[in-house]
């Protein structure tokens, strides 16, 4: 019996051993994001009317629980904004914004790079591919305050309305917590004014939005795993978060395949240039390194 016992127990602590081998081996294994998901007409209707959409469960559950981290951690490691909130400006009071995370992480690569998020991008703007722009962690602070409205594609040296931004929550978020907020059909006109995001561009974008009678969209909640989609010059800002949870936010910046590259409108573009497209010859192809095509 003795021998029996021993043998048991070793067999035991072998299939022991063996199934935190395989439960740790799935922790460490992030869900591919290849497989493609079927939008509905409504959602391409709206972006393509309005210049945005809301998409429910991009990444399932399961899905966003084992990104989070990934993202989080990588955001914090990279994150370079030190100072108190008090002693930021407006822009900086915002959010904590960490760029290109890709680049240096190989798991939010998994998530930059995947499939099933191209090709929503590119289902939306009705293309065939699309190439990365730059991705962007964007972590609204408990206290942190709002961001005032503006277009995103002022910046980039980029000759195509065809751009499209994800803008997916690490955690469920309600306005309170600084939600996306959109003026519909505000994409038409391109860059409307020529200044950068500040307390100025709040008011003559206000003024503007109200004079123009642009409809005001946000969603109430988002489940974390949900995105919105907007196009590079739809006009958006985001209230500040009043709750006292970090609101985690991951973005994703696409251009068609086949965008070029403007001479440039103003600073930002020409670093911008220099920054996410690695300075290639203007009126050339968007198509660096930086710029992975994805599909």
């Amino acid at each position: 019996m003795h021998h029996s016992f021993h043998f048991f127990s070793l067999k035991d602590k072998l299939t022991l051993s063996y199934n935190l081998k395989i439960m740790n081996a799935q922790i460490a294994h992030l869900p591919p994001l290849d497989n493609f998901i079927q939008l509905s007409n409504y959602n391409i209707n709206e972006f393509r009317e309005k210049g945005h959409t809301l998409v429910h469960e991009v990444l399932t559950k399961e899905e966003i629980n084992a990104y989070r981290p990934v993202i989080v951690g990588a955001a914090d490691r990279y994150n370079t904004e030190k100072r108190k909130l008090a002693d930021r400006d407006t822009y900086g009071k915002a959010f904590l914004q960490i760029m290109n995370l890709w680049q240096v992480d190989e798991d939010v690569k998994t998530f930059v790079l995947s499939k099933r998020l191209a090709k929503i991008a590119a289902d939306l703007m009705g293309v065939e591919n699309v190439r990365i722009y730059h991705d962007q962690a964007l972590f609204k602070e408990p206290g942190g305050g709002p961001t005032p409205w503006h277009q995103d594609q002022y910046y980039w040296p980029i000759d195509t309305r065809n751009t499209v931004t994800l803008w997916m929550p690490l955690v469920d978020i309600d306005v309170d917590m600084g939600m996306l907020t959109f003026a519909s059909r505000s994409d038409r006109d391109g860059a409307v004014f020529n200044t950068e995001i500040s307390d100025e561009s709040e008011s003559a974008f206000d003024d503007y939005v109200k004079q123009k009678g642009f409809e005001i969209t946000r969603a109430q909640t988002m489940q974390a795993g949900d995105a919105t989609w907007h196009r590079g010059f739809t006009i958006h800002n985001a209230p500040g978060n009043n709750s006292d949870k970090m609101r985690e936010v991951m973005t994703v910046i696409y251009v068609a395949d086949g965008a070029r590259i403007t001479p440039y409108k103003n600073d930002w573009q020409k670093n911008d240039h220099h920054k996410w497209l690695m300075g290639k010859p203007i009126g050339g192809l968007i198509d660096s390194e930086l710029n992975p095509k994805v599909l």
